[in-house]
């Protein structure tokens, strides 16, 4: 018998589904469930996999945002139904360790992407290498972002990333508004890569970095790798899972 968590963003539309299966599910502790419910949108998700990964359950999301990319449409309050059908994608976060200006360093993952972005009026200006090769020695831009496969068609798309397979074993590597070089369009690495990004300028042209929603300001460099070390297991409707999402993306792409 599966055992759930419920875990519900605290939003106005959310409240009558809340008292619905609180009424219809008996609540168990997240340690002693074997699946988490999350109803929220995609930012909540995101939030409610780092709060619980400690626990190493199963989460099945229920769109209650936007787009929700991340989650499942909500079809109907039997949640058995829902999870007897349901299929599971495995996915691990990028790491990234962080050194900031007064020499602090600092990590966190991000199951989306990493985005470096100038704090400023004035431009960044980044050196991007991929282990000890220099993929770009002076990037003049706004930002920069290292994306994972699940993260490629989120804000990776809006500032014209690739979109990546699930299976792809790759990271997109994604300028944002380059201005010199301006034709320099980023760099789709393997996964496997360790990728180093050093702000050039740290006096002039300060640059924060942010691992989906956890933000660090006035960065010296950061390095950014996948943690296989750490697996998020998301169920799915077998009828629109996340690979099929991350597909019909680029059919719309092309």
């Amino acid at each position: 018998m599966n055992k759930y968590h419920f875990v519900f963003d605290n939003t106005e539309k959310n409240k009558k589904l809340k008292r619905i299966f609180l009424k219809k599910y008996k609540d168990y502790p997240p340690q002693l469930s074997n699946i988490i419910i999350v109803l929220g949108g995609d930012g909540f998700m995101l939030q409610t996999l780092k709060k619980y990964q400690k626990y190493s359950k199963s989460f099945y999301g229920i769109n209650r945002g936007t787009f929700g990319f991340l989650m499942n449409k909500f079809i109907t309050y039997d949640v058995n139904k829902c999870i007897s059908n349901a299929r599971s994608v495995s996915i691990s976060p990028l790491e990234m360790k962080v050194l900031t200006k007064t020499n602090k360093i600092n990590s966190a993952i991000a199951i989306n992407e990493v985005s470096l972005l100038r704090q400023s009026r004035q431009t960044a200006l980044l050196e991007i290498l991929k282990g000890k090769k220099i993929l770009i020695k002076k990037l003049i831009c706004d930002g920069v972002l290292v994306s994972t496969p699940a993260g490629s068609t989120a804000y990776n798309l809006s500032v014209s990333g690739p979109i990546l397979s699930l299976n792809s074993k790759k990271l997109a590597i994604t300028p944002i508004s380059p201005f010199r070089p301006r034709r320099w369009k980023g760099k789709v690495v393997p996964s496997s890569s360790v990728i180093r990004i050093r702000n050039l300028n740290i006096k002039k042209r300060s640059v924060s970095v942010v691992a989906d929603n956890v933000e660090f300001r006035n960065i010296k460099n950061v390095k950014i790798k996948i943690n296989n070390f750490i697996k998020f297991k998301l169920l799915y409707d077998k009828n629109n899972s996340l690979i099929k999402k991350i597909k019909l993306e680029q059919s719309r792409n092309k």
